[in-house]
C-alpha cells in the first residue's frame, strides 16, 4: 500500500501512530482523530491487511517499530483473566477516590473498568491510562513527568517519583513482572521497581494485580516492601509456598471469579 492508495482516514491514523511513538490503543487513536473506536478498528483492520500495521488486542503498532510491540503483546496475553482481575479490583476503588495506576498491561484493564467510576483523581505514569480516563465522568487526571520509556509507554525516574509524592493516594494499583516467595514483587526494569517502591509509601492501600504465570517467576529488581502491600488480585490461588509468604507479609489474596463461576 502506498500513500497515494490510502484513504484520508488511513493516512491520518498512521500519522497519529507516529505521533504516539509508533503504537497506540484504539481509545487513544479515537480521541486523537475525533472519531469512534469502531472507525479506528475498521481503519486498523484495513491497514493490517495491507501489511502496514500489526493488529493486537486493544490497538495497533507500526510494522518495523521496535518501541511498541512488547506492551501490546502483553496486552494480548491472558485477556480474559486480566479483564476478570480488573473487575475485581474495581470493587476496591470507589467514586471520588485518589488512585495511582502504573504502566502494566493488567493495570490497563483496570483503567478500562474504572470508566464506570466518577470523580476520580487519577495519577499515572502511563500514556494509555491517561488517554482512557482523562476528561471522563468528572475525573481529574495527572500524568507524571519524567523520562519517557517508549517500550513501556510511560514515564519514570526522579521527576516522576517526586511528583507522585505530592499526592495522598487512597489506592495504588501496580502490576508485577514476578511474584517471589522470598523477595516479593519484582520487576525487570530498575526504574519501574523504584517508582513502585516509592509510590507504595504514599498509599492507604496498595493492590498488586497480576496473572498467575508471574507466580514463582524471577526478575532482578525489588518493588515495594511487601509489608506495604494490602492485597494481591489474580486469576488463580498462589501455590503453598507463596501463599505462606503472602500471609506472613500480611497480604490478602483475592481470586477473580470466572464468568462461569458466577452463573
Amino acid at each position: 500500500m502506498t500513500a497515494n492508495s490510502m484513504s484520508h482516514r488511513e493516512v491520518e491514523l498512521l500519522e497519529a501512530l507516529r505521533r504516539l511513538g509508533g503504537s497506540g490503543r484504539s481509545a487513544e487513536l479515537a480521541k486523537v482523530l475525533d472519531v469512534s473506536e469502531e472507525t479506528v478498528r475498521r481503519t486498523i483492520k484495513a491497514l493490517a491487511k495491507a501489511g502496514v500495521v500489526e493488529r493486537v488486542h486493544g490497538g495497533a503498532y507500526l510494522i518495523g517499530n521496535q518501541a511498541g510491540p512488547s506492551f501490546f503483546r502483553r496486552m494480548g496475553e491472558n485477556r480474559r483473566e486480566k479483564a476478570r482481575i480488573a473487575q475485581q479490583a474495581m470493587h476496591h476503588i470507589p467514586d471520588g477516590a485518589t488512585v495511582f495506576l502504573d504502566v502494566g498491561s493488567t493495570t490497563s484493564y483496570v483503567a478500562e473498568a474504572l470508566r464506570l467510576r466518577h470523580n476520580l483523581t487519577v495519577v499515572t505514569n502511563s500514556i494509555g491510562v491517561a488517554q482512557v480516563l482523562a476528561n471522563h465522568n468528572g475525573n481529574s487526571l495527572h500524568l507524571l513527568g519524567g523520562e519517557m520509556q517508549s517500550n513501556e509507554r510511560g514515564t519514570f525516574g526522579p521527576v516522576a517519583e517526586q511528583q507522585a509524592g505530592r499526592f495522598a493516594f487512597d489506592v495504588v494499583v501496580i502490576s508485577a513482572d514476578a511474584v517471589s516467595a522470598k523477595q516479593g514483587i519484582l520487576y525487570q526494569s530498575a526504574s519501574e521497581a523504584q517508582l513502585a517502591a516509592r509510590i507504595g509509601e504514599f498509599a492507604e492501600k496498595v493492590i498488586v494485580v497480576t496473572t498467575h504465570p508471574k507466580f514463582g517467576e524471577i526478575a532482578p529488581h525489588r518493588g515495594p516492601d511487601p509489608q506495604l502491600i494490602s492485597l494481591l488480585i489474580s486469576d488463580q490461588q498462589p501455590g503453598k509456598k507463596l501463599s505462606r509468604s503472602l500471609l506472613d507479609w500480611g497480604i490478602s489474596v483475592e481470586v477473580a471469579a470466572d464468568e462461569k463461576d458466577l452463573d
